[in-house]
């Protein structure tokens, strides 16, 4: 794991104990640091040696160098987060521990990638470009991979980081050499102040880097293209990747759309500003196999293609799936992070007919019908079973919910998951 000589002999708060905490927590107590955890699921509490477990209600935090919460936690509304502020205790997270092990780790570089959509995508392909050249990389963070768990690389290694606006905000000093915003959409303004403090979190990410190192920004919308022209002084180390760029993508068989087009130029002007050579890249764009959950073609039926594109939570990042295909039997629902489809609207002749699933099923029916048959279908599998019997060869039943998960599943892989099963178990 990764660890920090700056952590020894401090005494940290660490709320949450999933995949990201518990990581963290071990990595502080292989780093010599006092920890107090707490989780409310008591099954998560287990296993942790070394670690004093309690309610941190009940912890007087004078006497606590951090408080460590996962991204998870509300900033702006989590009782232990304004006790800590009061008593001018930091509140962090594991990517601004791992900014504080860099000292500690062989020489290397990291690649921070954020955005609205895109992000795990361009993640995983600038890690492949860099495996592919043969450059020691790993990638962590918003992905799903803690980073903290990970083996340290080699000297001449790449940590290529997925960054979330939760992970920016508890985040003071990472310097990336490379630092990649793909694109900034409405999302998550239930933990900011308007959309305007959602896109200050993700600019954040460039005023913590050094101005000789380089930035790569997608210049698609407004508030993306403003934070670009903020940094023009950068000059030659400011790289903008306007949208609508023609490219033959046919050898990318795992890189279909305009959004993955987008995110492959974001990738390649990572891998170029590292020293990747060209035919490095070219081979890697090609061999590169995707992300589970994003676009993955789970099987075909009787002519009919079964795709979970589960991870687009919201209606940004389904659009461009329902554009990838021209007759689409589409699922569509969960909890809705807005109010209105209007960014799917462009598509919706690509749509042969819609399956409404979860809390937003209603709201989303009434939005749909003008345009298109709907389907009420209430759950996954009702919605599956109803597409298999309606597709005809050549149609794509494509699950792109345009919403978050959790009213019916734990996550969006858990979501995805229960989409194969129920997609294997047609005749």
């Amino acid at each position: 794991m990764i660890v920090s000589s700056h952590w020894r002999g401090r005494r940290y708060a660490v709320l949450g104990l999933a995949r990201t905490g518990a990581a963290t927590v071990r990595a502080l107590v292989a780093g010599g640091a006092q920890v107090v955890a707490w989780d409310s699921d008591p099954a998560r509490r287990e296993g942790f040696g070394g670690v004093e477990i309690a309610d941190l209600d009940n912890v007087d935090f004078a006497g606590v160098d951090a408080l460590v919460v996962s991204p998870g936690v509300p900033l702006n509304t989590h009782p232990l987060a304004a006790r800590a502020r009061a008593i001018g205790v930091p509140i962090t997270g594991d990517i601004e521990l791992f900014a504080e092990a860099r000292a500690d780790l062989p020489p290397h570089k990291v690649v921070g990638i954020t955005g609205t959509n895109g992000k795990s995508t361009t993640t995983a392909l600038v890690t492949h470009i860099l495996t592919t050249a043969g450059i020691p990389a790993l990638m962590g963070g918003n992905i799903g991979l803690p980073i903290l768990a990970q083996e340290p690389l080699p000297a001449g290694g790449v940590y290529v980081l997925e960054l979330s606006s939760y992970q920016i905000d508890l985040t003071r000093t990472l310097d990336c050499d490379v630092a990649v915003l793909l694109n900034i959409t409405p999302d998550h303004l239930d933990r900011y102040d308007g959309f305007d403090g959602y896109v200050a979190s993700k600019a954040r990410l460039f005023a913590m880097q050094s101005s000789e190192h380089e930035a790569v920004i997608g210049i698609g919308d407004a508030p993306s293209a403003d934070i670009a022209r903020s940094l023009s002084a950068r000059g030659e180390h400011l790289t903008k990747i306007a949208p609508g760029v023609c490219l033959d993508q046919s050898r990318w068989p795992s890189l279909k759309g305009p959004h993955n087009a987008h995110n492959a130029l974001a990738a390649i002007a990572a891998a170029k500003a590292l020293g990747v050579r060209a035919a490095d890249i070219d081979r890697a764009l090609e061999t590169f196999t995707g992300l589970p959950h994003r676009m993955e073609k789970v099987r075909e039926v009787a002519g009919v293609a079964y795709v979970d594109d589960s991870k687009a939570t919201n209606p940004e990042s389904t659009a461009p799936a329902l554009g990838a295909f021209p007759r689409v039997h589409w699922i569509v629902g969960g909890r809705a992070k807005g109010d209105d489809l209007d960014a799917c609207r462009p598509f919706f002749d690509h749509v042969v007919r819609a399956y409404t699933i979860g809390e937003a099923g209603p709201r989303f029916a009434a939005i749909l019908k003008d345009a298109m048959p709907v389907d009420e279908a209430g759950t996954l599998a009702a919605a599956v079973a109803g597409a298999a019997r309606a597709a005809a060869p050549g149609d794509t039943v494509l699950l792109s919910p345009a919403a978050a998960s959790f009213d019916q599943f734990r996550d969006y892989e858990h979501r995805g998951q229960a989409f194969r099963e129920a997609v294997e178990a047609l005749a």
